[in-house]
């Protein structure tokens, strides 16, 4: 295994460069199991890198993870832990870190699959909340993800830690004008469901098994109003006081669930 010992390599600097970087196809890959996820859902890998100890662990296993990055025709490096903390980005790093590329989607690719259930993001600029977003929608059935102005790149290397993977899979627009995807989606036939504080229709009484776009907005500032007018109706989540409020991550959660429990219920009903 090619080993690297310098904190000055040119390699290390383009990991750091990649951890600044936005909206490129070439991505940082934090941790072993974001690597593994990536392997799977073949999404090419240039380079892995592994600290000494972690390289050490897996030198006598019969299937490592370094030598599937090797099958997969990625390039793989052992680094010290001083070499591997400038390479990752956290705190804390986990002894992997690695370069992928990732192709980004289109708007087309992001509304193309029916029946479509689509999330539109506004101004959500905690990329956290963005990969748990992604994840949640993957785990209920997403067709699609749109990331519009403001909000933080999903194929950052913070966002695809929250997505543990889910980003691979769903097809993901990003930095794309929300006026542009909410007139592509309503000329689709998809119906717009603003998600609101108070004053909606209550999520449990609206009809989530048609073809939905669901709007969310950023942390604070919510939707702005020329979306909510686009809207075809609003949806809210009922709370008991004198909670107001939820985390965008966690409301996404609990709609996309519910369009999920419906689309479900209406499959196993059908004769």
């Amino acid at each position: 295994m090619e080993r690297i010992s310098s904190r000055q390599n040119p390699l290390v600097r383009r990991f750091r460069d990649l951890a600044a970087a936005t909206a490129g196809e070439d991505v940082l890959l934090d941790g072993e199991h974001l690597l593994r996820e990536a392997l799977a859902s073949h999404v090419p890998i240039e380079v892995a890198a592994f600290s000494d100890v972690r390289a050490a662990a897996s030198a006598g296993a019969d299937s490592s993870l370094p030598s599937d990055v090797l099958r997969q025709g990625g390039r793989v490096v052992s680094v010290s832990a001083a070499v591997l903390d400038a390479m990752s980005p956290v705190r804390e790093p986990s002894g992997v870190a690695a370069i992928a590329t990732l192709r980004h989607q289109s708007l087309d690719a992001a509304l193309a699959r029916a029946p479509q259930l689509i999330f539109l993001l506004s101004g959500i600029q905690d990329p956290g909340n963005v990969g748990a977003i992604v994840r949640a929608g993957e785990a209920c059935g997403v067709t699609g993800v749109v990331a519009g102005e403001g909000t933080a790149d999903p194929y950052g290397w913070k966002a695809l830690r929250g997505s543990m993977g889910s980003a691979f899979r769903v097809p993901i627009a990003a930095r794309v004008p929300l006026l542009d995807a909410v007139r592509a989606a309503k000329a689709s036939g998809v119906r717009l469901v603003a998600a609101v504080p108070r004053d909606g229709e209550p999520l449990p009484e609206i009809d989530l098994r048609a073809p939905s776009a669901i709007l969310l907005g950023g942390e604070g500032a919510g939707l702005p109003e020329p979306l909510l007018r686009l809207a075809d109706t609003r949806v809210t989540i009922p709370m008991c006081p004198p909670v107001e409020s939820l985390n965008v991550a966690v409301a996404a959660a609990l709609i996309v669930y519910e369009a999920f429990r419906q689309r479900r219920r209406s499959e196993k009903a059908r004769p």
